[in-house]
């Protein structure tokens, strides 16, 4: 086949299908046509027009169109002449110019004659007849005059016939064919406006609905679905408005804050349907056009973005390197600063959750199941060294059960969404004055005062002290008690007065690993068709809302026979629940703070669910065109129940899961004639059935990891670090818009002695700079921080080495505020952070300004850090890998010439990756990537390595889903990966160090009475090449059953346009 379709381009590249035309008009010109001559001619014509792109165009020029329209009509009665006349019109029809022409001059009322109702004879013509159709109707003029002919209506009466009639399934393709002309005429309003008028979405989907699971009838299954989606009327969100259930007032703003919105909100119906992704070359060409190839832009260094005189309030965030730091060192043992580090449950503290215990009662910030008695932090895995961690199942570290019978008092409680509730204390906790002066709220006073009433305050309070009592203590880095103090001092926008009880009581990571979901074949066809079936079929249709965020009467619905939903708490997202059938919810997540957009991280808790009952949860309002839920990706659930029992994890659940697109609009927006268009939504669907009835659970996009967990866990760290050998340093970068602390630390290893060489070892050790999400839906890059910041402070002999080697400047969270009140990508001010690095605003990017303050400062010191990474997830990729800057990669990949003698550049930048790739189960080199790209110049990666000078800086990104590849292939990626995943970073870092950076014999001679540099790298390479067929993942997918069709709205048939043709001829 490849050799004929080579010998067919060489033949259309010296003039063939002219040739071909040609002689079609010499043979026609005779008084009496030679069909001898002619049917063998068409056939060649048929075969070389599917390889020639301009065909049609060649015909038109030639005049042979109307030669061709003549020849079929005079050949009615004559079945074959009539189908080889009909192949060519086909191929001609190929060019949309030629197909309108073709209408005009009556083609369309020419095949509607040959187009039979159902018949055994001559079905080879009939089946040319509405092929050729299908190939005119992609015209839009056609499609119009076929819609003021009322053939939308003769379609569907032909399709009926030949459905009902071909029970032995013989005449597929003719029924596809009729199907192909529905879906290209509704690719007009004034089409699909007559479609529903026609009730063709009753007669597709009484005609299909028994078809969806055979394969052999994808063709037509796929068909129907294409057009019913299509027509399925577009309707505005279920939601009272598309903005945010939160708003807050934007430093510097005049008046009240709007939403903000992409252009992309205005997003035409009819330009979305009519998008055609069969060109790939088109999107490949839009990439390329997005990378930089300006040489001298990428390799020059923009000037300071502020006077070099306010460098100077960074030397504070350095105390490293200051002459008197073993003095400051010292007086920072005495004193806790109560600004940078609120939650160490002092006094003041206490009072902010009535329900934390007396001081006396506290372990001292010491947990005994948390810190040795040489005040060590506990090892992993029974101190393993980090390079070889394996998962092992350890039962000692399975928390104490507890009676089923001793939980149930406490059940009803978390259903009412009180665990633990701050209540009426909320006002006795004096918030400091700088965050009260930038602390501002748009929600009504109210909220801050006493409820009505203080009885279920001291419920609350007595049942989070029976749960102190009871928690075992032995979830590592984790203390319920700082965890409540913290939540106390964090400022939230809704004011939240509720902790989420997974966050409250802690995870384990789950003992076994969960492979990545294998879908039942056509599940998607059929949530598709169980969409249309509420349009079509309504009676079991409940339509009650039974939880909204915006109403002011109530939050949760009391009716019986429904589940019960809450968000309204930290890093929460839910905004309305709607109850569709009696098993069945709707569910809309809340867009970023001022913004209309953003709809991807959700967590909430559900309630009141009966036993083995199967629940269809359906999150309408996504927005991205595709999702890792499409290959195998599932949500994550916490059990209340499951906890109290000793199972305190997140685990991956649901099933039957499908991220497609639906009818609905967001951004809806109107036009100068009156009518609405918007941005489509998409909805993830899957089913659970709960493990237990009468249960508490937690459902979310991803692990939560909240900001209140991330301060209580560097609470936890600070205290339990071994002071004599670790140097750690926490302040605050800054105070951010909502007046939360963002955390700065400072981690080394202590100066062996006070001596003046020691001292010049301590301060000369090269600067490290990592930091974690900057975007608040990405969870999983604060699970790697996690990993990272335990391990650099272990008394592992790796980590004190690495220690010895390194300074480490660590931001675990830049957006606080986006965390806090459940965002997905934005701050408060509605920006994405990570594109504000060219020139972020103190009054509203605080977090950024400042890290580029610090970054800048450490340049100008010529400290500039050799390495810079910033934590990410990624939705739509498996694996963690990296993207870095290169100039000459960037200018190979566009297609431009390097002159080595002006770009020179050294490629030690991908020394760290090929490090990780070998190290780390869950990288993998292959997705890396080192373009530097238009669309990503104000990112943080591109900044700092344009205009701080860092050549090794990154971006690592880390899957949402599992791994394609190595150790982990066709698993599911969970907490304990990764945190792994961070431990392997800062291995990969000490490997850096010894192979490419200059290091000193007693730092290489330590190293190698640790570990074998080489054989570390080499370690994975056998369980990869064991568990991977070494194939490169091109296209994201996992063979599943059934094909996914994303972009259903396209003009693309998914098969080629005359793949069938060319079996016919």
């Amino acid at each position: 086949m490849d050799g004929t379709n080579r010998r067919l381009h060489y033949t259309i590249s010296k003039g063939g299908s002219e040739a071909l035309l040609q002689a079609l008009v010499n043979a026609t010109q005779t008084p009496t046509p030679d069909y001898d001559i002619l049917l063998p001619l068409f056939r060649l014509l048929a075969k070389v027009g599917q390889k020639d792109k301009k065909f049609g165009l060649k015909a038109q020029r030639l005049e042979v169109i109307d030669t061709t329209l003549s020849l079929a009509r005079k050949n009615l009665n004559h079945h074959q002449n009539l189908t080889h006349c009909l192949w060519a019109l086909h191929v001609y029809a190929s060019s949309v110019t030629v197909g309108t022409m073709l209408g005009v001059n009556g083609a369309m009322e020419l095949l509607f004659k040959v187009i039979t109702p159902y018949t055994k004879k001559h079905t080879r013509t009939t089946r040319a007849a509405v092929e050729a159709l299908a190939a005119l109707l992609k015209s839009k003029s056609n499609s119009r005059r076929a819609v003021n002919r009322g053939y939308i209506h003769k379609l569907l009466r032909l399709y009926q016939d030949w459905h009902h009639h071909d029970t032995s399934n013989s005449y597929v393709h003719i029924r596809r064919g009729l199907l192909l002309c529905l879906k290209h005429i509704t690719n007009v309003r004034s089409g699909r406006e007559a479609f529903l008028l026609a009730r063709g979405m009753e007669t597709l989907f009484q005609t299909t609905q028994d078809y969806l699971g055979s394969k052999s009838l994808d063709p037509i299954v796929n068909t129907v679905i294409q057009i019913l989606r299509k027509t399925y009327p577009k309707t505005p969100l279920p939601s009272a408005t598309l903005s945010s259930s939160y708003s807050f007032p934007i430093p510097g703003a005049t008046g009240p804050s709007h939403p903000k919105s992409e252009d992309d909100c205005e997003y035409d119906v009819e330009e979305e349907i009519e998008k055609d992704i069969e060109n790939e070359d088109v999107e490949n060409k839009e990439e390329d056009d997005d990378l930089e190839t300006d040489v001298e832009k990428l390799m020059s260094k923009p000037d300071l973005d502020r006077p070099e005189s306010e460098l100077k309030q960074y030397e504070a965030m350095c105390p490293e390197l200051c002459c008197n730091f073993l003095e400051m060192e010292s007086e920072s043992e005495d004193e806790l600063n109560s600004e940078d580090v609120p939650g160490i449950l002092t006094g003041s503290c206490l009072h902010v959750i009535p329900n934390a215990v007396p001081s006396k009662h506290q372990p001292e910030c010491r947990e005994k199941d948390q810190i040795t008695e040489d005040g060590k932090l506990p090892q992993r895995a029974s101190g393993v060294p980090v390079q070889s961690w394996v998962k092992k199942e350890n039962p000692s570290q399975e928390l104490a059960k507890v009676p089923c019978d001793e939980s149930k008092p406490l059940e009803g409680f978390f259903r009412d969404g009180g665990i633990p509730d701050k209540g009426c204390a909320t006002t006795l906790h004096t918030l400091p004055k700088d965050i009260l002066r930038n602390r501002t709220t748009s929600q009504p006073q109210h909220m801050n005062s006493c409820r009505p009433s203080c009885q279920k305050t001291v419920e609350a309070s007595e049942v989070v002290r029976k749960l102190l009592e009871r928690h075992p203590g032995n979830i590592p880095f984790h203390n319920p008690r700082f965890y409540m103090a913290r939540a106390g001092s964090t400022q939230s926008i809704p004011d939240y007065r509720v902790l989420a009880f997974p966050d409250f009581w802690g995870h384990q990571p789950c003992p076994y690993s969960q492979s990545v979901q294998q879908r039942r074949y056509g599940i998607q066809k059929a949530k598709i068709f169980d969409d249309i079936r509420r349009v079509i079929q309504p009676a079991d249709i409940i339509n009650r809302v039974v939880f909204d965020l915006d109403s002011s009467s109530s939050l949760s619905s009391d009716a019986p026979e429904c589940l019960k939903f809450f968000s309204k708490f930290e890093s929460g997202n839910l905004r309305k629940a709607i109850q569709i059938r009696e098993f069945e919810y709707d569910l809309i997540l809340n867009p970023d703070v001022n913004s209309c957009q953003h709809h991807q991280w959700f967590y909430f808790e559900v309630s009141a669910m009966k036993s083995a009952t199967p629940y269809r949860f359906n999150i309408i309002n996504c927005e991205k065109p595709n999702s890792q839920f499409n290959f195998g990706m599932q949500p994550v659930m916490y059990s209340v129940k499951e906890a109290l029992q000793g199972r305190p994890h997140w685990i991956r659940v649901g099933y039957d899961i499908c991220y497609y697109k639906n009818h609905y609009q967001n951004c809806t927006v109107a036009t100068a004639s009156g009518k609405t268009h918007g941005k489509s939504c998409y909805t993830l669907t899957f089913s659970i059935v709960f493990p237990h009835k009468e249960d508490v659970c937690y459902l979310a996009y991803h692990y939560p990891y909240t900001y209140s967990a991330m301060m209580s866990h560097l609470d936890i760290l600070e205290q339990a670090r071994n002071a004599k050998k670790v140097f750690f340093r926490r302040q605050t970068l800054c105070h951010t818009l909502g007046g939360n602390p963002c955390p700065l630390l400072t981690i080394t290893a202590m100066p062996e002695s006070e001596s003046s060489d020691d001292l010049e070892q301590f301060r000369d050790r090269p600067y490290v700079v990592l930091m974690a999400r900057v975007h608040p839906g990405e969870s999983n890059a604060s699970w790697v921080m996690k990993g990272t910041l335990e391990f650099l402070l272990s008394s592992d002999p790796i980590a004190d080495l690495l220690r010895q080697c390194f300074i480490f400047k660590v931001i675990p969270m830049l957006n606080p505020d986006g965390v806090i009140n459940g965002n997905q990508r934005c701050s408060l001010s509605a920006d994405d952070l990570n594109r504000r690095w060219l020139n972020p605003s103190p009054a509203c990017q605080p977090t950024i300004y400042h890290t580029k303050g610090l970054l800048y400062y450490l340049s100008t010191q010529g400290r500039t850090p050799v390495v810079f990474c910033d934590y990410h997830g990624h939705s739509q990729k498996k694996n963690a890998f990296l993207y870095g800057c290169s100039i000459k990669e960037t200018l190979w990949q566009a297609g431009r010439t390097v002159d080595t003698t002006v770009v020179t550049e050294d490629v030690g930048y991908r020394t760290l990756p090929k490090i990780l790739d070998k190290v780390a189960p869950v990288f993998l080199m292959s997705s890396c990537s080192f373009l530097v790209e238009k669309s990503r110049d104000s990112t943080a990666r591109v900044v700092v390595w344009r205009e701080i000078g860092v050549q090794r800086s990154y971006t690592m990104e880390s899957t949402y889903c599992g791994c394609s590849h190595g150790l982990y292939k066709g698993l599911q990626i969970g907490t304990w990966e990764l945190e792994e995943m961070g431990a392997k970073f800062c291995l990969g870092l000490l490997i850096l160090q010894l192979k490419s950076l200059p290091c000193s014999k007693k730092v290489m001679a330590q190293a190698t009475a640790l570990l074998d540099v080489e054989e570390e790298i080499t370690d994975l390479r056998a369980q990869r090449s064991s568990s991977s067929n070494g194939n490169l993942e091109t296209d994201d997918e996992l063979p599943f059953g059934d094909e996914v069709d994303y972009n259903t709205d396209s003009c693309s048939d998914q098969e080629g346009d005359f793949s069938e043709l060319d079996k016919e001829i």
